[in-house]
């Protein structure tokens, strides 16, 4: 493993643990009749981890970030653990206002210098 990935899973590791209750509380908003304790630990780390990175590690495009967590949870969760994960993404992806810049790059509309 290369210092520069020890360093990326290093600054995702310390990230979720530092803004878990906000990670945790965005989730549970977004997953319907799903009480975030009770999801599978996988899913539910794997849905941390993915959101951290949406929303603090900007340098990494949404796209990139989505398709890895996905892939993530086909190789560890159940069967349907890849659509809950997508799902939950996709959701705060698309109505989180902090991501309105990864929303805009995602759908190729360029953001104006200031």
């Amino acid at each position: 493993m290369t210092d520069e990935i020890k360093a990326f899973t290093q600054e995702i590791v310390q990230g979720v643990l530092e803004h878990k209750k906000e990670l945790d509380a965005l989730i549970g908003t977004h997953a319907t009749n799903w009480k975030v304790s009770r999801m599978p630990i996988v899913d539910r780390n794997i849905l941390r981890a993915g959101l951290y990175e949406l929303l603090w590690m900007t340098e990494v495009p949404a796209k990139v970030t989505m398709n890895e967590a996905i892939e993530l949870a086909k190789s560890f969760g159940d069967d349907e653990a890849s659509k809950f994960v997508n799902g939950i993404l996709d959701k705060i992806f698309l109505s989180d206002p902090r991501l309105e810049a990864k929303r805009r790059e995602a759908s190729g509309v360029k953001s104006e210098v200031k």
